[in-house]
């Protein structure tokens, strides 16, 4: 089905639209946050790499108890929505407490650490929601609307965060995702959708050793997890590092980062656009094993910054912009064959599984990466992260997955 037929359907318009406006201000967030704590609170490397653990440490504890907690339920988009609201009315505590003057790193860090909660609450209920919306033959066309959503947010939402931060000083920048948040939950009271009511408690879709052990035997879940929980592992020692590296070292403004992520995100927008083509063309296989390359290589580009500033601000633009065409290529690949060789009946257990296992990465590589800041210096471990992280592909290049070249059945 064409892009445009597929938005056409009420349903999933709705749901597209409720992706996009929340995506749009998790972006603002994504700069406002590191920025508010390396110019108000005076953050360095360990602090930074204890702010962005704190947002990734509840995909270590909570997915698959959420996992096995949204399977028994059909009310995955309520669950959703909750989670929303839930996380506007945290997200507007920081300004509040930085109006009163008593704004602290280890109050971003708690707030961090409650809106991760609530955000895999979300991300987990979203896999079965996906699939109500969504039907199986369009799964690449709707994973690259959604993707493309989400390369959308990272061309406007970094750069409306630079100018809001600059405007508005970095607390108050964050009411642009209370408000994302908010609008998000109003779009998705406007859907419907068939959501599956659950499996009987004596399935083991429901165990969470179950969703384990259907990873485990699946040669094509298992070895895809495995080369995304690297990428992410190193991807989160570069990540906890490169806003201090790049503001710090490189000397770039707020207002200059935003605007460099955002017009370098266009390639997140190509990525969208040329996956679905590749995969005809190619095959899904192919396209997966090129995005576990095409998102991490072009990383090093950061590192390896040099020279006068426009050669400088040349490099960062690339890097951005290549890695977000890559992960575009990757997520949309990956999702699509995850959510196509999953039940319906364990879709949400075996996300959260994966989440666990993939996100949970995440904080172990932001804390590794602040130690690795302190102990060898920040660029050393950006050379670390952004080369550690394209040892990923080498799970997928021996496994099933370069030979598939169409979706499996249900």
């Amino acid at each position: 089905m064409p892009a445009r037929a597929l938005l056409r359907r009420r349903v999933f318009r709705h749901y597209w639209s409720a992706h996009v406006v929340s995506l749009v201000g998790d972006q603002v967030s994504l700069i406002a946050l590191p920025l508010l704590a390396v110019l108000t609170i005076g953050a360095g490397a360990a602090e930074m790499g204890y702010l962005t653990a704190a947002a990734l440490l509840p995909n270590l504890f909570f997915p698959l108890l959420a996992g096995a907690w949204v399977d028994r339920r059909a009310g995955q988009r309520k669950i959703m929505i909750g989670a929303d609201l839930g996380r506007a009315a945290l997200l507007a505590v920081v300004p509040v407490l930085a109006l009163a003057g008593v704004l602290q790193l280890w109050h971003l860090c708690v707030l961090s650490f409650a809106i991760g909660t609530l955000t895999v609450c979300y991300e987990v209920a979203d896999g079965s929601l996906f699939a109500a919306v969504v039907r199986r033959p369009d799964y690449i066309v709707a994973n690259s609307l959604t993707n493309g959503a989400r390369a959308l947010s990272f061309v406007a939402g970094p750069s409306l965060g630079g100018v809001l931060v600059q405007v508005l000083t970095a607390p108050f920048a964050l009411v642009a995702d209370v408000l994302s948040y908010l609008g998000s939950a109003l779009l998705l009271t406007r859907i419907a959708p068939p959501e599956h009511a659950g499996a009987a408690p004596a399935e083991g879709g429901l165990r969470i050793g179950s969703g384990l052990r259907f990873i485990a035997r699946s040669a094509v879940l298992r070895q895809l997890l495995l080369g995304v929980t690297v990428i992410n592992l190193f991807n989160y020692v570069f990540h906890a590092l490169v806003i201090l590296y790049v503001t710090a070292e490189l000397g770039i403004s707020p207002g200059m980062l935003g605007a460099l992520i955002g017009i370098a995100s266009i390639g997140g927008l190509l990525g969208a656009a040329v996956t679905g083509p590749l995969t005809r063309r190619f095959g899904i296989g192919p396209v997966v094993v090129a995005g576990y390359v095409a998102f991490p290589l072009p990383l090093v580009l950061i590192p390896l910054a040099d020279g006068p500033r426009p050669v400088v601000i040349g490099m960062l633009l690339a890097a951005e912009f290549l890695s977000a065409l890559g992960v575009m290529i990757l997520d949309i690949g990956v999702g699509s064959l995850q959510t196509a060789a999953t039940p319906v009946s364990r879709l949400a257990l075996v996300k959260g599984a994966q989440r666990t296992v993939n996100y949970g990465a995440r904080p172990i590589g932001a804390l590794l990466g602040g130690v690795l800041g302190e102990l060898i210096g920040v660029h050393a471990a950006l050379w670390i992260g952004a080369v550690g992280a394209v040892t990923g592909v080498l799970f997928v290049v021996f496994s099933p997955v370069p030979r598939m070249r169409e979706l499996p059945d249900a």
